[in-house]
């Protein structure tokens, strides 16, 4: 529309008092950009807004905006997730799901527990992302979207008389056997309390209770008995193991654990590796330790937190080939007899499980009802049914695996044993522990000949040997790696200090290449750590875990390929 402005000049005394006032017409402007319709209605549908101002957020798609939006509205965040590939510099193109980019989301656990049970109950339920329901819409217009926690007290009772028919039909096809089973899923129908509950009942989506846990360990323990085995002081959990292979023999009938022949040690030269080769992915919690095949590494077997042994395919198919299911707690340590044929587990359950490697069969098992936090056998040929385990309660015990018998106890440290290993040709061995000491024993005598324990000492959980056999490298909790002779004294080397990684709080394990030239570990941060054995500097460092970097092995054969593992579960070999 057209303004009009009225102008009056500034009269002087001199001017006549009847001056005419003048009108002027000013050019044609526009008051504000046209609003539409939709931005109209949004004003005025807005009770709380006395300003009218917009409460509605700018879709970032929109390139032309058709009224003037408010700063808060301009500076919103924008609505549903991130694009995993944006090019904005925020987001990384990195595949955490075999389908993709998943976001972490959460929700309050009373919602998902109602929404939950009305889908398993009465077929439907409400889209936490969006408005609408998903499910049997029929059912939702009957029961008008009512959920099971809001379900009327008639509808109550109507389902009681329904379930109570359920169980009676059950309860005539069933034995009286699975009736005083707590561990049947009769049981759990005819006990159970929810309304909602289907069929089987929601208390199988729960933990045991007491008397189901008490059940379970009793039938495993009658079932060890049968097999002939001695049952420990250890948690009874059943073993089982599968294997997930084409075959488990081929077809010159050989086992799917038989080395290659075409392999070759060459270790004269070792490179540090450069880039990823391959990522394994199967266990559901961190991995704790990884252990190579031995002599031949065409197998990795890795211990996880979520109470499962695997083994992977190297080199061909690169797949899990078989879990091993024993313990009822997070495995700590795995290690292989000389030939590979037979390894050991330890787990938090209190139990070493002896186990066959091809068939997953579990040979026996041993338990003093104390943690151990790290198992090892006798390296010498002649003595592999020996097995040296260093226990929670400050001893290292020693059995005879082929009577089970417990045949001595090195009883000295002040604190858990973290570490076991064997110098001087296998007749002596390290041992190291929370009391921030070392100890030289002689095999066989339960006497320290060496006592190692100086004001500046940390705790050493980690300690390996180089390939000369003459020195002894112990990752210390201040964030370095201390370099011990192995000869009779076994002295501090002061010249040689490993140091740059953040590793302090956690039992990062260290090695060697094959050839000696480096030295090896991960740290806190999910770095990989090179060192140059004589110089001492850091070679190379690298991002390989999201997380810790818990363990790093060399391959035995390959010259530059290099395997860690992480508590971010995965397990990743370079080269």
């Amino acid at each position: 529309m057209d303004l009009l402005q009225s102008y009056s000049p500034t009269s002087n005394s001199d001017s006549d008092s009847d001056s005419e006032t003048q009108i002027i017409k000013l050019p044609t402007k526009s008051a504000a950009p046209k609003v539409d319709d939709t931005a109209l209605s949004l004003i005025s549908s807005d009770p709380t807004s006395s300003s009218g101002s917009l409460t509605k957020p700018l879709d970032p798609t929109q390139h032309v905006v058709t009224y003037n939006p408010t700063y808060d509205q301009l500076w919103a965040p924008i609505y549903g997730p991130a694009h995993p590939f944006a090019k904005d510099g925020l987001a990384q193109g990195l595949r955490n799901h075999k389908l993709g980019s998943v976001e972490d989301a959460s929700i309050a656990s009373f919602h998902f527990d109602e929404q939950y049970n009305t889908f398993q109950s009465l077929g439907y339920a409400a889209d936490p992302s969006a408005t609408h329901f998903v499910g049997d819409l029929n059912s939702l217009e009957t029961n008008r979207g009512v959920t099971v926690f809001n379900i009327p007290q008639s509808e109550h009772k109507r389902r009681r008389v329904l379930n109570k028919r359920e169980i009676d039909e059950d309860d005539a096809i069933e034995n009286d056997d699975d009736k005083d089973n707590p561990a049947t899923d009769t049981w759990l129908s005819r006990n159970r309390k929810s309304p909602w509950a289907g069929k089987k009942g929601n208390v199988g989506q729960e933990e045991l209770t007491e008397e189901q846990k008490k059940y379970a360990e009793e039938h495993a323990k009658k079932k060890a008995e049968e097999r002939g085995e001695k049952v420990e002081k250890g948690e009874i959990f059943e073993e089982k193991s599968m294997f997930h292979g084409k075959e488990e023999r081929d077809y010159q009938g050989r086992s799917w654990i038989t080395p290659p022949k075409d392999k070759k040690a060459d270790v004269e030269h070792c490179y540090i590796p450069k880039r990823l080769e391959h990522t394994w992915s199967g266990h559901t919690k961190g991995v704790s330790a990884i252990r190579f095949f031995p002599k031949f590494g065409h197998l990795i077997l890795s211990a996880g937190m979520d109470t499962k042994v695997k083994i992977w395919d190297v080199y061909n198919s690169r797949k899990c080939m078989r879990t091993y299911m024993g313990h009822s707690k997070a495995v700590r340590d795995i290690c292989f007899t000389n030939d590979g044929s037979k390894f050991l587990s330890a787990g938090y359950d209190k139990n070493i499980k002896y186990w066959d490697t091809e068939t997953g069969k579990v040979i026996s098992s041993f338990s003093t009802g104390k943690i151990p936090y790290v198992v090892k056998l006798n390296p010498d040929d002649d003595k592999q049914n020996v097995l040296l385990a260093g226990m929670s309660d400050k001893k290292i015990v020693q059995w005879d695996m082929n009577s089970g018998e417990i045949t001595q106890e090195y009883d000295q440290h002040l604190g858990a044993v973290n570490t076991i290993t064997f110098v001087d040709d296998n007749r002596r061995f390290v041992t190291s522990s929370d009391d921030k000491s070392l100890r030289v024993w002689e095999f066989g005598i339960p006497v320290v000949i060496k006592y190692i324990s100086e004001p500046h000492m940390h705790s050493m959980p980690s300690i390996a040997v180089h390939p000369n056999s003459n020195w002894l490298a112990a990752q210390s909790l201040d964030n370095q790696i201390l370099i011990y002779s192995t000869r009779e004294r076994f002295q501090l080397n002061k010249k040689k200090r490993f140091a740059g990684h953040i590793a302090a709080g956690y039992a990062c394990q260290v090695n060697f290449s094959p050839d000696g030239r480096f030295v090896m570990s991960g740290d806190g941060e999910g770095k990989m750590w090179y060192w140059n054995w004589k110089t001492c500097k850091v070679f190379r460092s690298m991002k390989c875990h999201e997380g810790v970097c818990i363990g790093c092995e060399w391959h035995p054969l390959e010259t530059s390929k290099v395997a860690t593992c992480g508590w971010d579960g995965l397990i990743k070999f370079w080269d």
